[in-house]
């Protein structure tokens, strides 16, 4: 019998493929072939650089740009009321009414008061005019006449007097009517009518909220601020967006961009926080006085290289990918990540260029060397 002969090759693997020819009266002969092996089939992505972003989310709570406690400024029965809670009224509108009868008999006597004032000062003025020819022709002293103009501008400073009452007794009765002070929509209004209601009461008659724009407050920490704030002023390719989003309770993105118009200046010593405040358009009213969300801060990277997180693998707290070298082994990396944009990792530094290969699946079949033979996505598909 002739004995087999199986090349063994050290550094390029190959498959050995015996082919043998067999006659009908026994064994001939065989032949060995051959045939490079590719590697490990497995999904490659090629890195280039693109647009990506940051989201950093911080919990707030929404605020109409005006909103206004209605408070009564006379005290009395409430005896109408005009509007319904969640109602869109106009500045001016008549919104509450108060008893008015008690302060319309103020206002009788005031002006009753104001025409014996009147009344007084034509009397004083009479007895001056009186006096006047008796004073030029020498029949009574001008001492007289010094009394009866003094008398005449106590006369005066009384009319002043009840006319200034009077004018006070007509802004009670205006009061008596409460109106709109701006447009906007009606709060909770917990009186009804027959209610006592007093300048003094702790609750409003309703609150008024002008909620065609909204404010949006919210805090962050004392080192985002100052990350955010040096983040404006970097002349680097990273920058800070201007526009901030709102995410709703629901978990949408409102469609209307806001930006930041203010803070409040001053760090919060027992929180280590500042408070922010954005500002949004409302057209809609889609938002109210009360609703909560988060606003969305974005740092944005116009020239990103980004790395999916399924291409990575974790040990002792460090990040490693597999990079494809030229002869298609495989090269485990440490990377440096900068921030996450949706399922992607933005990775610094100078291990990873535009246009290197990474494997994207299947690293646990993966070691420093091993062969890969890449596959594009649509030979992927075309596999499974």
């Amino acid at each position: 019998m002739k004995t087999l002969k199986i090349k063994q090759h050290k550094f390029k693997p190959f498959a050995i493929i015996l082919t043998c020819l067999t006659l009908s009266f026994g064994f001939y002969g065989c032949e060995e072939e051959e045939i490079e092996d590719e590697g490990i089939a497995l999904p490659v992505l090629t890195l280039k650089e693109e647009p990506a972003a940051i989201s950093y989310k911080y919990l707030g709570s929404i605020e109409g740009v005006e909103n206004v406690q209605i408070r009564p400024q006379v005290e009395g029965i409430l005896e109408e009321i005009y509007v319904d809670e969640g109602q869109y009224v106009n500045k001016g509108d008549a919104l509450f009414k108060i008893n008015s009868q008690p302060y319309m008999e103020d206002l009788k006597n005031a002006l009753a008061n104001v025409d014996l004032e009147k009344a007084k000062l034509k009397k004083a003025q009479t007895e001056i005019d009186r006096l006047k020819p008796l004073i030029e022709n020498e029949v009574i002293s001008p001492v007289r006449m010094e009394t009866t103009i003094a008398d005449y501008e106590v006369a005066q400073s009384s009319l002043a007097k009840a006319e200034a009452e009077a004018a006070n007794m007509r802004i009670n009765m205006a009061f008596t009517t409460i109106k709109a002070p701006v447009d906007g929509l009606m709060g909770r209004i917990p009186k009804s009518i027959g209610n006592v209601v007093k300048k003094s009461d702790e609750t409003p008659l309703t609150v008024l909220s002008n909620v065609h724009e909204i404010y949006v407050y919210f805090s962050m920490s004392e080192s985002d601020y100052l990350y955010f704030e040096r983040m404006k002023k970097d002349s680097t390719s990273k920058k800070m967006n201007p526009d901030v989003k709102l995410v709703l309770a629901d978990g949408s993105v409102y469609d209307k961009v806001g930006t930041i118009d203010a803070n409040s200046g001053q760090i919060n010593r027992s929180t280590g926080s500042i408070t922010l405040r954005a500002h949004f358009e409302n057209p809609d009213t889609l938002l109210r006085t009360g609703n909560t969300g988060k606003i969305l801060m974005e740092q944005i990277y116009p020239n990103a290289l980004l790395v999916p997180q399924s291409a990575t693998t974790s040990i002792q707290n460090k990040r490693f990918i597999y990079v494809l070298n030229e002869d298609n082994t495989v090269s485990r990396e440490e990377i440096t990540i900068e921030g996450r944009s949706g399922n992607d990792y933005i990775v610094s530094g100078d291990i990873l260029k535009e246009n290197d290969r990474i494997v994207t699946a299947g690293l646990d079949k993966l070691s420093e060397g091993v062969l890969v033979k890449p596959l594009e996505q649509g030979q992927l598909l075309t596999q499974n």
